[in-house]
C-alpha cells in the first residue's frame, strides 16, 4: 500500500519544522555568553524545564518501540511497562529530595564535580568518562533508530544516501544549539514535547474513531476492555521478566541513575533559579510522565486492535507497526503528525545530549572553565568540542548501520546501561557514608564492577533457579562498586 503522503511532502514538513527551531534559537541565544551555553544563566522557567524533560525522557525509542511492544508478548508486554514507570516516582523523589539539594548547595555546573569534592580527581575522572561513554553511545543509537525510519519513508525514495541523511540530521542539531546551548534547548524541548504528545493523542483519537468510539472516553474503554490492558504481574514470581517487584525496583534504579546521575538530564534542572523551583520541576515532570506513558501504551493497544480489525499483518519488527499504520492506513493528517512526532522525539533527546557531552568534556575533562582565558578563546574551544562530539555521533551511527544486526544494537544499549552502575555506586558511597577512600583505587574498582556484574548476570539463571536480573542489573553493579569502595576506604 502506498504512503498517504509523498516523500517530498515529508521533507517539506521537516524543513519547516527545523526553520521553526532555528527561529527559536535565534531569539533565545541573543546576548548569550559562554556560561549561557552551560547553565542558561540559571534563569530558566521551571515549568518549561519540566515539560521539556518529558520529551527528553521519552525519546525516539519510546515513540517507536513502546507502542509496538504492547502486543508482542514477552518483556514489557501489555501495560506491564507502567510498573517500571511507577518505580520512576521513587527515583524522582530521591532526585528532588536528596540529590538536588546537594547539587544546588555546591553550585554545580556538571554534577560530577561533586565526586571531585568528595573523593578526588580519579573518582571525578571515572564518573565523567562513564557518562561520556554511555551518553555518546546511547544518544547516537536513539538517533539511529529514528533516522532509519526517516530514510525508509523519505530519503530512499529520493535516492539520498544514508550517510547524507545522518550528516544533515546532526548538522541541524549543531546549527540551533551551538550558540544558546542549554538555554535554547529548554525552549526547543518544550516545543518538541508538545509536538510529540499531540501526535500520539490525535492518533489515538483517529484510531478510536475508526474502531467505533464516539469520544476519547470510549476510546480508552476500548483499551481497558482489550486483551492488552493488564498492568500488574504478580503470578509468576521473580523469574518473570514482567514481575511487578522486579519492574518497580528497576524503575526506581533507572530513574535515580539515568536521570539524577546523568549530566544530560540534570543540566536542565540546574538552569532553574533556585532549589525550590528545581524541585517543583521534578515533581511536575513526574506527574506528567505518568500520563504520557499511559498515552503511549494506549496507542500501542489501539494499533494492535486496529490491525486485527483491518486484517493488517503485524510486521516482524514491532518497532515498525506505528509507522506502518500511520503512514499507510490512516488519513494524511495523521501521517503528517507522525512525521512531526518522530522528528520531535528524536531531537528532544539528541540535542540536549550533544550539549551535555560538550559541557562535561569542556568542564570535567579539559577543566577549561578554570583556565585564565578570554571569553573569545573559551567560546572557540567550546565550539571545537561541540563539533567533535557531533562528528563522533555521526561515526557511531554509521558504524551501527554497517553492523546491521539488531542483536548487536541491543547489546550496545545494554553495555551503555552498565556504565551507570559505577556512577551510582560512587554517589551512593559519597552520600550514605562519611568515609574517605584511596582515590587512586577508584579506577580499577569501577572498571572491575561491570565485569563482575556481567559474569554474575551471565550465570544467574543457572545459579539462581532461572532468575535473570533484567534492568535490576544496575543495582547489582552499584552494590559491587559500593563494596569495592568500602574495601578501599580510609579508616581512622
Amino acid at each position: 500500500m502506498e504512503q498517504t503522503i509523498s516523500p517530498a511532502l515529508i521533507i517539506s514538513i521537516v524543513s519547516l519544522y527545523f526553520l521553526m527551531l532555528i527561529g527559536v534559537s535565534y531569539f533565545t541565544s541573543k546576548g548569550a555568553g559562554n556560561q549561557t551555553f552551560f547553565n542558561a544563566d540559571r534563569k530558566s522557567p521551571w515549568l518549561l524545564v519540566a515539560i521539556g524533560m518529558i520529551g527528553a525522557s521519552l525519546s525516539g525509542v519510546t515513540f517507536i518501540s513502546i507502542p509496538g511492544v504492547v502486543g508482542k508478548g514477552g518483556y514489557n508486554m501489555n501495560f506491564s511497562y507502567m510498573q517500571m514507570v511507577l518505580g520512576y516516582l521513587v527515583g524522582y523523589a530521591v532526585i528532588a529530595l536528596v540529590l538536588m539539594p546537594i547539587y544546588y548547595k555546591i553550585g554545580l555546573t556538571t554534577i560530577y564535580t561533586y565526586l571531585d569534592d568528595r573523593f578526588g580527581k580519579y573518582s571525578y575522572l571515572v564518573g565523567s568518562l562513564y557518562f561520556l561513554l554511555s551518553r555518546l553511545v546511547g544518544s547516537a543509537l536513539r538517533l539511529f533508530l529514528v533516522s532509519i525510519v526517516f530514510q525508509k519513508i523519505a530519503m530512499d525514495h529520493l535516492g539520498v544516501p544514508y550517510f547524507v541523511t545522518v550528516l544533515i540530521a546532526i548538522a541541524l542539531i549543531w546549527v540551533y544549539t551551538f550558540k544558546g546551548g542549554i538555554k535554547t534547548i529548554v525552549f526547543t524541548d518544550t516545543l518538541q514535547t508538545f509536538c510529540m504528545i499531540t501526535a500520539v493523542l490525535l492518533t489515538v483519537v483517529a484510531i478510536g474513531k475508526s474502531l467505533g468510539a464516539t469520544n476519547i472516553f470510549d476510546t480508552f474503554s476500548l483499551v481497558k476492555d482489550s486483551a492488552y490492558s493488564q498492568m500488574f504481574f504478580f503470578e509468576n514470581g521473580w523469574n518473570d521478566p514482567n514481575n511487578f517487584f522486579k519492574q518497580f525496583i528497576s524503575g526506581a534504579l533507572i530513574a535515580t541513575a539515568m536521570t539524577g546521575l546523568d549530566q544530560d538530564m540534570m543540566q536542565k534542572n540546574l538552569t532553574c533559579k533556585n532549589l525550590g523551583e528545581a524541585q517543583k520541576n521534578i515533581f511536575t515532570f513526574s506527574a506528567i510522565l505518568i500520563f504520557a506513558n499511559i498515552l503511549f501504551l494506549s496507542l500501542g493497544a489501539l494499533l494492535y486492535l486496529y490491525a486485527a480489525s483491518k486484517g493488517i499483518q503485524i510486521p516482524e519488527k514491532s518497532d515498525q507497526l506505528y509507522a506502518l499504520i500511520a503512514l499507510n492506513h490512516l488519513n494524511p493528517f495523521i501521517a503528517i503528525l507522525f512525521v512531526l512526532g518522530l522528528i520531535a522525539a528524536a531531537y528532544s533527546s539528541a540535542d540536549s545530549a550533544l550539549t551535555a557531552l560538550t559541557t562535561s568534556f569542556y568542564i570535567d575533562i579539559l577543566k577549561y572553565d578554570k583556565r585564565d582565558k578570554s571569553e573569545r578563546e573559551q567560546k572557540r574551544t567550546r565550539m571545537i568540542v561541540h563539533i567533535a562530539f557531533s562528528f563522533l555521533s555521526f561515526v557511531i551511527i554509521l558504524a551501527v548501520k554497517a553492523l546491521n544486526n539488531d542483536a548487536i544494537i541491543n547489546d550496545l544499549f545494554i553495555a551503555a546501561g552498565y556504565t551507570y552502575g559505577p556512577i551510582m555506586g560512587l554517589f551512593a558511597f559519597g552520600i550514605l557514608t562519611k568515609y574517605k577512600i584511596h582515590d587512586q583505587w577508584t579506577i580499577p574498582i569501577c572498571l572491575m564492577s561491570p565485569i563482575i556484574t556481567y559474569f554474575i548476570n551471565s550465570n544467574s539463571e543457572a545459579w539462581f533457579g532461572g532468575f535473570s536480573f533484567g534492568a535490576t542489573i544496575l543495582g547489582l553493579n552499584a552494590i559491587i562498586t559500593f563494596i569495592g569502595l568500602f574495601l578501599a576506604s580510609k579508616r581512622n
